[in-house]
């Protein structure tokens, strides 16, 4: 490691990212990864709407039974 490391043309938050513009990556076992993939191929969508659209109804689902 050097003894000094020249900073002077550094761009200060540069590589920033607005903690609520993070994407994070969700892992799928392989075979609701395939399962999930060969349903949206069929819909003609993208996987990561399908999947949106699964968590949203679930989301709603989940909302009426804790009403209850």
């Amino acid at each position: 490691m050097k003894k000094h490391y020249d900073f002077s043309k550094g761009e200060k938050g540069k590589f920033y990212i607005p903690e609520d513009e993070i994407k994070l990556p969700i892992y799928l076992d392989q075979t609701n990864q395939k399962y999930y993939l060969d349903l949206a191929a069929n819909k003609n969508i993208s996987l990561s709407k399908l999947i949106n659209s699964i968590l949203e109804k679930d989301k709603s689902l989940m909302n009426f039974i804790l009403s209850e």
